[in-house]
């Protein structure tokens, strides 16, 4: 209409009736069974339980990888999802066969805390000010990362500056994992990270044990 009536001067143009163009919506790509089955078989490691989170979870990539060890509720079989998209908070399922697996995943970031808190070190970085409000609370074990970095860096949020944290592992690390799984695996379907929280029932299907081993 602002083009027609205000920069082509075309003011006698009824144009109520006009509908406005959409964006055509694109299916997002789905991969099957026996596709899921051969991409974590390429799959090991952490990165093997990250993408089993993605996948039986139904968490983004980027909310998978900041989870502290508090959020992990075994008694209730649910995960805390903090800071998700849209700034909300929500609380999804913690699929069973994946509880021993991450069982194992904090006692590798408790024995890696542990050596930090003997080095002086062992914060995390807090968000909201938390820091100021709770001074311990960055080296509370519960506010430990689940997937810990395997070194330590200067946080450039730290105040006063200078910190030495250990963070989160990166979100490419795991990205580059599933693209070499997919081309391994033999997938001709364009899929990524984001893929795998698109399976059908990937919220009511728990991960099967063998994609763990």
């Amino acid at each position: 209409m602002f083009l027609y009536k205000k920069v082509l001067g075309r003011e006698e143009l009824d144009l109520r009736d006009l509908t406005p163009a959409r964006r055509p919506e694109h299916l997002p790509t789905v991969f099957d069974r026996g596709e899921i089955e051969r991409l974590f078989a390429h799959l090991e490691g952490v990165h093997k339980l990250v993408c089993a989170l993605l996948y039986g979870a139904g968490l983004r990539l980027l909310e998978c990888l900041r989870l502290r060890i508090q959020d992990i509720e075994f008694e209730r079989n649910q995960i805390v999802v903090h800071d998700g998209k849209g700034a909300k908070d929500r609380v999804t399922l913690l699929p069973p066969a994946l509880v021993q697996p991450i069982r194992d995943r904090m006692e590798r970031a408790r024995q890696l805390h542990k050596h930090d808190l003997a080095a002086g070190l062992g914060e995390v970085y807090l968000p909201y000010a938390l820091e100021r409000k709770y001074p311990n609370a960055p080296k509370a074990w519960g506010w430990q990362y689940l997937f810990p970095a395997n070194n330590t860096a200067v946080d450039p949020r730290s105040n006063p500056p200078g910190k030495i944290r250990r963070h989160h592992i990166g979100e490419s690390a795991v990205q580059k994992a599933v693209k070499q799984a997919i081309l391994k695996a033999g997938i001709h379907k364009h899929g990524s990270c984001h893929t795998l929280r698109h399976n059908p029932g990937c919220r009511i299907m728990p991960v099967g044990l063998s994609l763990l081993r």
